[in-house]
């Protein structure tokens, strides 16, 4: 195939993130077999390398960067594990900066007992150990494990690209441990108070650990005539998260038993998965999640270096499924128990605007500690909408990982169907029928005025923890992604970061919490929201 340099003004055209030609890089990555080397041009986007793409670095001009990649597009045989390796290395050569940034800021946010540094790396290190040998052994056999290894072709990549970078800046490259911390963040907020000695110490049946903020609200919503089906989600976490990087994928392989490598979704510097999550999938899957909190601390003793982390099947789940069931069935196996969440997997192959919602159309997914359970709730976007809130549906789930017994000590913040946010969008999902109410529900915070709130600016749909009058933190929630059935088969979102300004509410700046590290955030989000689409893959 004939080189095709890619002309930046051709490229700047497409992209809605784009305002200043110097924030984009682009590059080329190929492999050199005879040198076992990879060889790397600045500049420029050639469709036959390896991998190619750009990243648009424009944070702090619209709150999100955009990373575009291209694997095993121009038609060169090379090996899939070829093509996830090149992918890898030109996200982490691209976005290396961004990586040393939001490491430092993660780090202190997660760690905040030195003492469990050492075990976590233990425990990380034999997980990783296991994966590999797995891998080795039964890749031939198995497309799970196969698939896995690309996966981890990927992390390699990553770590490989971040340190050429740091080579070329005379810097000290990221460590292993690091890619790991990064990757498993939302494992980490499970397996750190695992680990953690004074947890150890009181794991018996009746242990239970004090709540603490949820992650995530999400809604689907489908119109009364199934004129369309819209599809939202509002991460919470810490402000000092809030380097985000929207990511489109296009990765080619030749294993038949792959279902996509495409895939747009929300993301962070260093993260070969969303977190969020929030992914558009070229399988015609669309997946979102909220997290489940382990009350039931005695749950936690059956965390296992032997097993796979929720990011790691989350990947396989995207890359292996075609279908909500299949989904479930390839996440439910060798469960670590950690960053455990309810996701809901949409299958737009299922749905036909105006005309009907087949079975399958909606799978819910929810995993604790030893357990994951999945049901086929597609009668209830028929009837509507679905919500999530950080409150588990399925009953098992409910009570095995200590909610009932929350309820009963705590109130109504950990019922089902009585928890502040689900009264509120129980009352105003019916309000939903475009992209712009869909945005307005998911930025909701009225919680002086919200009756349900009682005064709290965190029960609601999207938290403040910074306007709480006592002991005020940096958290809450911080960006918001929407889109509909029409976008979603083109693999288009649009979204915002920055914590909520709506009702009025002062944007969030960083001048009140200087003691929390934020290097290379925004100093003040007031940021609007963007279209987010996939652009080389049209050429």
């Amino acid at each position: 195939m004939q080189k095709q340099n890619i002309k930046l003004c051709v490229l700047l055209s497409c992209l809605a993130a784009s305002v200043q030609t110097h924030q984009l890089r682009e590059a080329t990555v190929h492999w050199d077999a005879a040198q076992k080397s990879v060889i790397l041009k600045e500049g420029v986007m050639e469709t036959e390398g390896g991998a190619y793409g750009y990243f648009n670095d424009t944070l702090l001009l619209s709150g999100w960067g955009v990373l575009e990649i291209c694997a095993g597009c121009g038609g060169t045989a090379q090996r899939d594990e070829t093509t996830f390796f090149l992918a890898g290395y030109l996200e982490g050569y691209l976005t290396a900066g961004q990586m040393f940034n939001h490491y430092s800021n993660m780090y202190p946010q997660l760690l905040k007992d030195e003492k469990v540094l050492n075990p976590l790396k233990t425990f990380l290190s034999k997980q990783d150990q296991w994966a590999r040998e797995q891998v080795k052994q039964r890749r031939h056999s198995a497309p799970w494990w196969n698939h896995l290894g690309l996966i981890l072709a990927q992390l390699d990549g990553l770590q490989a690209g971040a340190a050429r970078w740091a080579k070329s800046k005379h810097r000290e490259p990221l460590s292993a441990f690091a890619l790991q911390f990064l990757n498993g963040v939302g494992d980490l907020l499970d397996l750190i108070p695992a680990l953690t000695p004074r947890s150890n110490s009181s794991t018996g049946a009746g242990a239970f650990r004090m709540p603490g903020m949820g992650h995530c609200t999400a809604l689907i919503k489908v119109l009364p005539g199934f004129e369309n089906l819209l599809f939202g989600h509002s991460s919470w976490f810490t402000y000092a998260a809030t380097m985000r990087i929207y990511k489109h994928w296009d990765l080619r392989v030749s294993d038949t038993h792959t279902a996509t490598g495409k895939m747009s979704f929300s993301s962070y510097p260093g993260f070969l998965t969303s977190l969020d999550d929030f992914y558009l999938l070229g399988s015609g899957l669309l997946m979102t999640q909220t997290s489940i909190g382990v009350f039931n601390v005695s749950l936690l003793s059956r965390l296992s270096p032997h097993s796979l982390l929720a990011w790691q099947r989350v990947r396989l789940a995207n890359g292996l499924a075609r279908s909500g069931e299949e989904w479930a069935r390839v996440f439910s196996g060798y469960n670590s128990g950690t960053y455990n969440s309810q996701y809901m997997l949409v299958d737009l192959n299922r749905v036909s605007l105006g005309h009907s919602i087949r079975d399958g159309a909606l799978t819910v997914v929810e995993q604790i500690p030893g357990k994951v359970a999945h049901s086929d709730q597609t009668q209830a976007l028929r009837r509507g909408y679905w919500a999530s809130y950080n409150v588990p549906f399925h009953a098992e789930i409910y009570n095995l990982s200590g909610y009932s017994v929350m309820w009963k000590r705590y109130g109504e913040d950990f019922s089902y169907d009585l928890c502040p946010r689900a009264k509120i969008l129980r009352r105003d999902q019916a309000k939903v029928s475009d992209l712009n109410s869909l945005k307005h529900i998911m930025r909701y915070n009225n919680f002086k005025r919200e009756p349900y709130s009682k005064g709290h600016p965190c029960k609601t749909i999207c938290c403040r923890n910074d306007l709480r009058p006592r002991r005020p933190r940096p958290g809450g929630c911080y960006d918001t992604k929407v889109t509909d059935y029409q976008m979603a088969v083109r693999l288009v979102a649009q979204a915002i970061n920055g914590p909520t300004t709506q009702g009025g509410l002062r944007p969030f700046s960083w001048q009140s919490f200087n003691l929390t590290t934020h290097l290379g955030l925004p100093h003040t989000y007031s940021f609007p929201f963007v279209t987010m689409r996939p652009t080389l893959h049209r050429l």
